[in-house]
């Protein structure tokens, strides 16, 4: 499995965090059930961390999928709930990057 960082940040027109998560927290479209699309449509997804952030972006997610297909879908579900940009990056663990460095000496 390959880990994913997806981050999150609200559109300018949004409401403030704050509002937002109200928002989520009361509706049915919110973060419940997007996790939830997310288990039925990629259920090989294993998420670590959902953190909200004080910076720039808004929400890190950080979770597991075999490949970039699968991580391409979480990117998308997550479009479909919130208005926001959203990036997925690999997430390379530093232990490979050490090997890679060995190789290309």
């Amino acid at each position: 499995m390959k880990t994913f960082v997806l981050m999150t940040r609200l559109s300018p027109k949004d409401c403030s965090l704050v509002e937002v998560g109200s928002k989520l927290r009361d509706s049915t479209d919110g973060p419940r059930s997007w996790i939830e699309t997310i288990k039925k449509t990629c259920p090989e997804v294993k998420f670590i961390g959902h953190y909200a952030l004080m910076g720039h972006w808004d929400f890190m997610d950080i979770y597991q999928a075999p490949d970039e297909k699968v991580a391409a879908k979480v990117s998308l579900i997550t479009r479909k709930y919130v208005s926001a940009e959203v990036e997925s990056w690999l997430a390379i663990p530093y232990e490979h990057i050490e090997e890679i460095t060995n190789e290309i000496k």
